[in-house]
């Protein structure tokens, strides 16, 4: 059993309310396809989880779910909060447009809700930065540029994060991967060839010498581009949308026969603006909806052994971004303690 978000690598955290699936704050569960899946907190994505661990999860669930009294419900979705602090998104028979519209309507809505609320933190915290200032008198001349160019800065990073934070492990078509930052976002390009092919270009600097003036890109396409669009997008889309953006975004994906036809469709659109994250944000919602959608539909045809594949990968990835923050030899040391 996993424990790590397949998209973010972040934690799934861990629930006491389910003895058969300990994982997770929230789970989604399908009783009549028999599907169950996790869903991540931190990037509100939805983790399906393998098949041999579903089916005594799903039953108790549905048990726990029906024994609730206080719970919300439309036709074909309901939602619950059990006492142990677990949250249950029963899925009955909702027509498609209705089940994307609903699951993509609450994962991008609490983005922008988080978005808000930082939006207030930051305002809240420049403005007492300013405050400081004139109480000190320190805000004439030169110290009004300080102040501006600070103010900003401090803004800049409670409302979007660190410049440098790694947003995603880009994956390269040799088996490398990109650590893209934050700062770099912008430099994503994506379009299509002569033929009508989808390709995306990322930045990976760290790739040749300091001395390179021109900066360093990494071509991908196919396959491999639509992969790293789905673990780009949710950082451009961090701001989540509204209501009639996710509307519109939905119909972008339903009108789509699949994900690659919608990609084609939007980078030929963007041929005047290839950055990624200046598309229209309707678009780009609809392009990790997409990507997203892809990736869980070959989960299904695959099963046990794609999914397990999947989330390996995201733990060995969460374990290098764990350790890059942790000092050398803090490893041993913590064997060490469990062996003695």
């Amino acid at each position: 059993m996993y424990s790590t978000c397949l998209f973010c690598n972040g934690s799934l955290g861990e629930n006491t309310a389910i003895e058969q699936f300990p994982i997770g704050q929230r789970l989604a569960f399908d009783p009549a396809k028999g599907r169950l899946w996790v869903v991540c907190r931190k990037c509100e994505r939805w983790n399906l989880s393998p098949i041999e661990e579903r089916w005594e999860a799903i039953e108790e669930c549905e048990r726990r779910f029906r024994d609730t009294r206080l719970r919300t419900s439309t036709e074909n979705i309901g939602l619950t909060r059990l006492k142990e602090g677990l949250e249950l998104v029963r899925i009955g028979s909702p027509q498609r447009p209705e089940f994307a519209a609903w699951r993509y309507g609450d994962q991008f809505g609490r983005r922008r809700r988080q978005k808000l609320i930082r939006v207030g933190v930051g305002t809240t915290v420049v403005g007492g930065i300013a405050a400081g200032f004139f109480s000190i008198g320190a805000a004439t001349g030169g110290g009004l540029w300080l102040l501006a160019r600070f103010g900003e800065s401090a803004y800049e990073r409670i409302v979007h994060g660190s410049p440098r934070q790694v947003v995603a492990h880009v994956p390269l078509e040799d088996g490398k991967r990109i650590a893209l930052r934050r700062s770099e976002l912008g430099k994503v390009h994506v379009g299509t060839d002569r033929n009508g092919a989808f390709w995306m270009t990322v930045p990976n600097p760290r790739g040749v010498s300091f001395r390179q003036e021109t900066d360093h890109v990494e071509l991908l396409s196919g396959e491999n581009a639509l992969r790293a669009a789905g673990m780009i997008l949710p950082a451009m889309n961090w701001g989540g949308a509204t209501k009639g953006e996710v509307e519109r975004a939905t119909g972008l994906v339903e009108a789509s026969p699949s994900a690659s036809d919608l990609f084609h469709a939007v980078a030929r659109q963007a041929a005047e603006k290839p950055r990624l994250d200046k598309l229209d944000t309707h678009f780009r919602l609809a392009l990790e909806m997409a990507t997203h959608e892809e990736s869980e539909r070959r989960a299904l045809e695959g099963e046990l052994a794609l999914l397990e594949a999947a989330w390996k990968e995201a733990e060995e990835i969460a374990d290098i971004a764990d350790n890059l923050l942790l000092p050398p030899g803090i490893d041993e040391r913590v064997r060490k303690g469990k062996d003695a």
